[in-house]
Parts: structure tokens; C-alpha cells; sequence
């Protein structure tokens, strides 16, 4: 027998705990005690304040690195 996966999430109006199904994640959900309609999202893994930028300077990071070792290996492969 299959068992529903739940998570917990506050409601955003009522401010009540919630079980949430898993499969309902990123969807628009209503409180059955309030009624309030909000994304269902686990708190965990929400983004912090300012992380779409620290991500953006990852990304910028790896691909400086990137080209470093594409010129270096271009470089051996014409001293080979």
C-alpha cells in the first residue's frame, strides 16, 4: 500500500501548520481552515535573500575556470 508524502508549511494568512502533499509542491494551495490560497513551497527550500546573486557569481566563477582549462589544454595539446 502506497502512503501519501507530506511536508509542513505554515499557512500565510492564518498561520496555521499544514500537511501539504509533495506532488502539490510549486502549486497553488488553499488552507482548509482559513481558505487562504498560496504556493505550496517546503521552507527549506526556499532561496535566501540575495541568493539568485551569489548563484550568478558561481555561474561566472565556473565558466572563468572553464576557459582557463580550455586554454591551458589548447595550449598543451600545441606543444605536444
Amino acid at each position: 500500500m502506497i502512503r501519501d508524502v507530506f511536508f509542513l508549511q505554515h499557512c500565510p494568512v492564518c498561520g496555521r501548520m499544514l500537511q501539504v502533499r509533495v506532488n502539490l509542491l510549486g502549486q497553488r494551495v488553499y488552507c482548509q481552515h482559513c481558505g487562504g490560497g498560496f504556493v505550496a513551497m517546503d521552507e527549506q527550500m526556499r532561496p535566501e535573500i540575495g541568493a539568485a546573486a551569489s548563484v550568478v557569481d558561481r555561474v561566472d566563477e565556473l565558466l572563468e575556470r572553464a576557459a582557463l582549462v580550455l586554454e591551458q589544454s589548447g595550449s598543451e595539446a600545441d606543444a605536444g
